[in-house]
């Protein structure tokens, strides 16, 4: 027998036992914390794996949308603004995908190629499926995504013009993303899992604030 082994045997003989009662105690605490973090993560449903999928591809197009500042000559402002959008939602991307794939739901990876975007769903095997541009998935048909032609239209805008049309086209999309969470607490049983309350409830709460920050830009450019 190894010697730590040996050590540690002696040291359970000769432990009190209130030591051991200590020992068994923090054990069944152990196996009952584990037991709930389990029912928790079970306790999901379909609107929200439906939710973390469209989220995904709703925040992929806010990704090629904010892109586009740095070489369509944006304004300070806009291009911070911009780069604050993709830190965030590149995070929760992230957070989504973790979600669903500690849950053996099928996971939606992002692959951007200019305006183009393609969403590959990944099970839990690492099989993938047919990509779908554009998001997939119905994603034109979530709330404030934007049409091809009107990412066209603000890839083609250069400076002010770029500003002015950014903004209007992210408070669309980011009030689309608000009225997908209203939608998702909307519906019985829904957002009961404790992680997926916390991320849907963190969006609504961002994109209502940077709605607000950018209608006062655009306020603040036609003064």
């Amino acid at each position: 027998m190894p010697l730590l082994k040996v050590i540690a045997a002696a040291v359970l003989l000769t432990a009190s036992p209130g030591i051991l009662a200590a020992q068994d105690s923090t054990e069944e605490l152990e196996a009952l914390y584990w037991a709930r973090q389990k029912e928790a993560m079970s306790r999901y449903t379909p609107a929200d794996v439906e939710f973390m999928v469209g989220m995904i591809s709703h925040h992929a197009q806010a990704l090629i949308m904010s892109r586009l500042a740095p070489e369509n000559g944006a304004s300070r402002a806009v291009e911070v603004l911009a780069a604050r959008i993709i830190n965030a939602q590149n995070d929760e991307i992230s957070i989504m995908q973790t979600w669903l794939s500690d849950r053996g739901e099928a996971v939606p990876l992002v692959h951007i190629e200019g305006l183009n975007l393609m969403i590959h769903m990944k099970d839990g095997q690492a099989s993938e499926h047919q990509g779908h541009q554009h998001g997939g998935h119905g994603a034109h048909h979530m709330p404030g995504m934007l049409t091809q032609a009107q990412l066209e239209e603000l890839a083609a805008a250069r400076g002010a013009a770029f500003d002015r049309l950014f903004l209007q086209y992210m408070i669309q999309h980011h009030k689309g993303a608000v009225t997908m969470v209203e939608d998702l607490f909307a519906q019985d049983g829904a957002a009961q899992d404790e992680a997926a309350y916390k991320l849907a409830s963190s969006i609504h709460v961002d994109q209502i604030t940077e709605i607000a920050r950018m209608q006062q830009m655009l306020s603040d450019m036609d003064l």
